[in-house]
């Protein structure tokens, strides 16, 4: 959710930059060139509305540990947009006293080349916060996709390291068998000498018992 509700953000940045820029064209541009930027400052100013519904959305299903934190930010988005629509609402000229929704009412009042100044300063403050929002948005992918990436070669060496456990397992199996094997050829070897050792007793004591009778009957 946090991954959907960032990008809402950086979306909403882009949109109140090209708003912030538009107004500061719209106070130095004629007449027509006026009416073609105020259906495009209405047109991004829906936009941004919809993409802090969006946000509200998103909000209601976050953790309520952390919900406060992103209502925040969100009531800070609020903030900014209003605070646009009244900038573009003192910006328009009687020529197109023209209702928005929005706002209770617009004041025909021209800005000073100070509140002009100021203006364009915004933009461009609001500009570079949406390059670094952006910056910031191809940074978390780049790292999603290394995070991924080390995921997958520890997955890999985990099976790697279950294979070769299995290959010492059955190697220690054939070397208990063979240790098995090498036990019972022992005792058979030894078994099979005393065997030995004991017909070569029989062995020995019948030839003597033979010389014995045979020296005693002469």
């Amino acid at each position: 959710m946090a991954t959907l509700f960032d990008s809402y953000e950086q979306q909403y940045a882009v949109l109140t930059a090209d708003i912030t820029a538009q107004i500061g064209r719209f106070n130095i541009a004629t007449t027509d060139e006026k009416r073609h930027y105020i259906n495009d400052i209405e047109k991004h100013v829906d936009e941004a509305k919809e993409l802090l519904e969006q946000m509200e959305l998103e909000v209601r299903e976050v953790d309520s540990t952390q919900r406060q934190r992103y209502r925040t930010r969100l009531d800070c988005y609020r903030s900014e947009l209003k605070r646009l629509c009244q900038e573009f609402a003192n910006s328009r000229s009687s020529t197109f006293n023209t209702g928005y929704d929005s706002l209770d009412e617009y004041a025909d009042v021209r800005l000073t080349e100070d509140q002009k100044r100021r203006l364009l300063d915004n933009s461009e403050r609001i500009e570079r916060t949406g390059n670094n929002l952006s910056n910031s948005y191809r940074v978390l992918l780049e790292t999603e996709q290394v995070g991924s990436q080390v995921l997958q070669d520890l997955s890999s060496q985990r099976e790697t390291i279950q294979r070769s456990r299995q290959r010492l397992r059955d190697t220690d199996e054939e070397l208990g068998r063979s240790s098995r094997v090498m036990n019972s050829m022992i005792i058979r070897s030894i078994q099979q000498r005393f065997v030995v050792y004991a017909v070569a007793v029989v062995f020995v004591g019948a030839i003597t018992l033979g010389l014995y009778l045979s020296f005693t009957r002469k």
